[in-house]
């Protein structure tokens, strides 16, 4: 792979890893929901009149993007005030082995050993980060921020059915269009849930929390999704693919320097767990051909 598209994979990933610590900068002002639902909005519009919608059938587009509009929902809940942004980028990892889990029960697929074995090191590592949730005191992560993530990865590897179901596709014109069906019940829940307070919110938005809400928008949507699908068709999966093994990396890293989340030793064991538990489930995928 040339050194331009190794440095290309590597911002994407460093804007995903990141976008943690910026969520958490936009839920200063924003309540979760309303910022979930401003995240959709400028994804879809007014990107929709200029990209053209790609060739699959619609109930893919508002099945991927209702869900996906849940997992950032759930997510921007979390991380409101029971998740610590680092933390979160190692959590929704666990999307990984729900996908594979999901897709072995609904499509019939064996999963092979190594993927088997990769479940189980993520799995502790998980396993060890709710122990803490339950039975130590501290802000890093609760019992409410720790089912809200999950929930949100599991939201998020369902969405992964539905775009795995439809095989290749222009995955930027996908995430356009498919933002479009994920405003609607964000709205809704927002306007129930948070109702004067989102408006208030809105009224009183700084600079910064607008260049939060632009960067989901420009840096994950229509940067991430763009380069990170330009790559995937110019090189093999199996060479893009464990580049994302670096997003817990740059999450941690980027909320411990920025917003100086601690990282304890439970902390960076749970993460060596899961990061070893995506290592073995991409040497899997490798080994049988399907990465």
């Amino acid at each position: 792979m040339p050194l331009s598209h190794l440095l290309l994979a590597l911002a994407v990933v460093a804007v995903w890893g990141t976008n943690f610590v910026v969520i958490k900068a936009g839920l200063s002002e924003l309540p979760p929901l309303l910022f979930a639902t401003l995240r959709f909005f400028f994804s879809a519009l007014p990107w929709l009149l200029f990209i053209r919608r790609p060739a699959v059938a619609w109930r893919y587009l508002v099945g991927y993007g209702v869900l996906m509009g849940f997992m950032f929902g759930l997510l921007f809940l979390a991380l409101r005030a029971d998740l610590a942004p680092g933390l979160a980028s190692l959590l929704m990892q666990s999307q990984v082995f729900m996908t594979l889990l999901l897709v072995a029960w609904l499509q019939h697929e064996r999963m092979p050993r190594l993927q088997f074995a990769g479940l189980a090191l993520a799995t502790t590592g998980f396993a060890l980060i709710a122990w803490q949730s339950f039975h130590q005191t501290h802000s890093d992560v609760t019992p409410l921020g720790l089912g809200l993530a999950l929930a949100g990865a599991f939201c998020w590897a369902s969405a992964n059915v539905i775009s795995r179901s439809i095989g290749k596709v222009d995955m930027l014109g996908f995430m356009v269009w498919s933002s479009v069906f994920a405003v609607p019940p964000l709205l809704a829940l927002s306007l129930l849930a948070e109702g004067a307070e989102g408006l208030a919110a809105m009224n009183r938005m700084s600079t910064t929390v607008w260049a939060a809400v632009a960067w989901q928008a420009l840096g994950n949507t229509l940067f991430g999704f763009g380069a990170w699908g330009w790559l995937l068709a110019r090189h093999p999966a199996a060479t893009i693919t464990p580049m994302a093994l670096l997003i817990p990396v740059f999450g941690m890293g980027s909320s411990a320097l920025i917003l100086g989340e601690p990282l304890q030793a439970w902390k960076l064991g749970a993460a060596l767990l899961v990061m070893s538990g995506l290592a073995v489930n991409v040497l899997g995928a490798r080994v049988t051909g399907k990465a």
